[in-house]
C-alpha cells in the first residue's frame, strides 16, 4: 500500500522497510517486490546484484512473477552473464504455472532455438496457452503465424 500509495500517503521508504521485513522471513511476493524496485531503482539505488538476489529467492520458493523476472534478466544479460539456457529454465517453470508472459517467451525460445532445442510445435504450444489468456503479443505472433 505504501508503495503505491494505496489507502495510505505513497511512502517509498516504508514500503521498502516493509518488504525487506517480509522478505527476510521467506515471503515470496515481498522478496520480488523487493527485488523490483532495486531493479528499477524505485525508492533505493539501482542494483542488478540485489535484484537478483531478491529474485532468485522468490523464485526458488516458486513465485512464478519472479521466476519470469529471473528468466528475462538472464535472457538479457542484466546483472548476470547472458544464457538462453538458464533463462529457459526459469522461464520454463514461470509458464508451467500458467504465466501467460512467460509461457509467450518461452514458445519464442523455441521458435528461435535459443536456449532449447528449436522446435516449431513446442513454440506454437506455449504461445497458444499465452494466448488463450489473452496476452495480445501471442495474438499477434499467432496471426503471424498463419493462426486464428
Amino acid at each position: 500500500m505504501y508503495s503505491h500509495g494505496e489507502g495510505v500517503s505513497q511512502d517509498k521508504s516504508k514500503a521498502l522497510e516493509l518488504y525487506i521485513m517480509s522478505a527476510e522471513q521467506n515471503y515470496a511476493e515481498a522478496q520480488y517486490n523487493l527485488g523490483q524496485m532495486y531493479y528499477s531503482g524505485e525508492g533505493v539505488r539501482q542494483d542488478y546484484a540485489e535484484t537478483l538476489k531478491w529474485f532468485r529467492k522468490s523464485a526458488e520458493l516458486g513465485f512464478d512473477l519472479a521466476q519470469n523476472a529471473l528468466g528475462f534478466m538472464y535472457y538479457y544479460g542484466q546483472g548476470v552473464k547472458q544464457d538462453y539456457t538458464e533463462a529457459a529454465k526459469w522461464l520454463s517453470k514461470a509458464a508451467e504455472q500458467g504465466l501467460a508472459e512467460a509461457q509467450y517467451n518461452l514458445g519464442n525460445m523455441y521458435y528461435k532455438g535459443e536456449g532449447v532445442k528449436p522446435n516449431y510445435a513446442e513454440a506454437l504450444k506455449w504461445c497458444r496457452k499465452a494466448a488463450e489468456q489473452g496476452y495480445e503479443p501471442a495474438l499477434i505472433a499467432l496471426t503471424k503465424l498463419g493462426e486464428k
